[in-house]
């Protein structure tokens, strides 16, 4: 057993190094690679075979979610049509360990003749993939991982890295936001927290608790109850913030007496409390709520930008939403 975690903690060491060896040859050529296809008026195509072929559908999938459109193209299907998909308006990305795949040579002539800019990703910069590309990225690990020397393994960690590298500096240059990414991942959790908004989730109208300052603590207490969010906004005449009282407050000032509940509210609410605008993100509310000193809130009245109410919204609301 012993002997077994170790080796396993070798293979990741050998990949880690492996890694490191491309650092230095993010260079001219990596930055040449970039110019290609920020100038690129169509889209990187992205080919390999075999294990080389699942890194180039990984970085294919990674450029188009970081706003490079991007596809694979198998090479064995390329020959028999699909090479019809590729324009003189693209760049091809190429990835080869040996440089010398077949099925990658294969679709060389008719990517000349269609004009689409090559751009290969090999072990062996002077192999025929290499010598036929308009950009060489070496990309060649001095060893694999696996201790037959035969299963990609390092070499296609460290593809699969300098993929990335590419692919986080394309998105730099393009100035890619938060905002784009999520309209590519509507889906999921992922697309919740990036596109949701406090707007689309906040009560709002009759469902939004407030009460003017001059309101008596039992009768905000009976509106509390009502609307059910644990807390009322308390607001002016003109609907304008004034402060927030919750039910917590309550519990707290019935030690006082009754009489407590005869008080008008601005005596007891919470001045100045946190609040949020409805363009904002729901993640961004939740950091409001979470991070709140001396400990987390539940509740964040939702104010216009002439600070009046219109709307709270609770934490149960960003559960339900998946938020959290």
């Amino acid at each position: 057993m012993e002997a077994m975690l170790k080796h396993a903690q070798d293979v990741l060491r050998m990949e880690a190094e492996a890694i490191l060896e491309l650092v230095p040859r993010v260079d001219e050529n990596f930055a040449a690679a970039v110019k290609l296809i920020l100038d690129c008026q169509g889209r990187t195509v992205i080919t390999g075979m075999g294990k080389s072929g699942l890194i180039g559908r990984k970085m294919a999938a990674t450029f188009a979610s970081t706003g490079t459109p991007s596809f694979y193209l198998h090479p064995a299907e390329g020959i028999h049509g699909d090479l019809g998909m590729v324009t003189e308006s693209d760049v091809v990305i190429a990835l080869s360990n040996s440089g010398e795949t077949g099925e990658v040579l294969n679709i060389l002539p008719s990517l000349r003749r269609i004009g689409a800019k090559i751009i290969a990703m090999v072990g062996k910069p002077d192999s025929t993939l290499g010598k036929n590309a308009d950009v060489v990225l070496n990309v060649g690990v001095s060893k694999e991982a696996c201790p037959l020397g035969l299963a990609p393994t390092s070499s296609t960690t460290a593809a699969l890295a300098y993929g990335d590298a590419l692919a986080l500096a394309l998105l730099k240059k393009h100035n890619f936001t938060a905002s784009q990414f999520a309209i590519f991942h509507p889906g999921g959790s992922l697309g919740r927290k990036l596109l949701l908004t406090v707007g689309s989730i906040m009560h709002k109208g009759e469902e939004n608790p407030t009460v003017l300052a001059d309101t008596k603590v039992q009768d905000a207490l009976f509106v509390i109850t009502d609307k059910g969010l644990g807390a009322v906004s308390v607001v002016d005449a003109d609907g304008v913030m004034q402060g927030v009282l919750t039910d917590g407050d309550i519990r707290r000032g019935l030690s006082k007496g009754v009489d407590f509940l005869q008080r008008p509210v601005c005596e007891l609410m919470t001045k100045a409390p946190k609040t949020i605008t409805e363009d904002k993100l729901a993640a961004q509310a939740l950091h409001l709520m979470e991070s709140n000193k001396p400990k987390p809130i539940t509740v964040l009245p939702v104010i216009d930008k002439d600070n009046k109410v219109i709307g709270l919204l609770h934490m149960t609301d960003l559960v339900r939403q998946g938020v959290v």
